[in-house]
């Protein structure tokens, strides 16, 4: 899809040399998957202590 923005040269200069991503594309994809990433993560934490999983770690991890 096409669109047409105005971003700070700098902060996509910064952003391409810290991901050695070599285009403007490239790093905007990247910084929409981390941040997708990122949200799913938060989403999951949200759950932790609430579910109840029953599971026995030693047994997991084969420890008797």
């Amino acid at each position: 899809m096409r669109t047409t923005i105005d971003l700070p040269e700098d902060l996509l200069s910064e952003a391409m040399k810290l991901t050695h991503t070599r285009t403007k594309t490239g790093v905007i994809v990247l910084a929409l998957e981390e941040l997708i990433r990122k949200s799913k993560i938060a989403n999951i934490k949200r759950y932790k202590g609430k579910i109840d999983l029953e599971i026995d770690l030693d047994t997991l991890r084969n420890r008797s």
